[in-house]
């Protein structure tokens, strides 16, 4: 890999997109779905890591890992909106790319 994973124009504008949807979806539906404030949390820690290192691929397959598991492969609940839909979405294509 020749740039940071982070910075690679599809990844930037999901990661953009992500940061304002987090924090909304963690707010609208955290009461019925408590597992998407450890999404919340991973979320934020996969910005950390990718904001701070140098390196072209991050260390993140253990983030990645748990929020698979906390997302049950980022299957979407029945009951919850278009923005937690897309959260998982994207987050699943992030996933996709950094594993590739």
């Amino acid at each position: 890999m020749t740039d940071n994973i982070f910075q690679k124009d599809e990844i930037k504008k999901y990661m953009q997109t992500l940061k304002q949807y987090v924090p909304i979806v963690d707010k609208v539906h955290g009461a019925h779905h408590p597992e998407f404030h450890e999404v919340r949390a991973l979320f934020n820690n996969l910005t950390d890591q990718s904001e701070k290192t140098g390196s072209d691929h991050p260390e993140l397959t253990d983030t990645f890992s748990k929020l698979r598991e906390v997302t049950q492969n980022y299957t979407v609940p029945g009951d919850v909106c278009e923005s937690y839909a897309a959260v998982y979405t994207m987050l699943a294509e992030i996933d996709k790319a950094y594993s590739a």
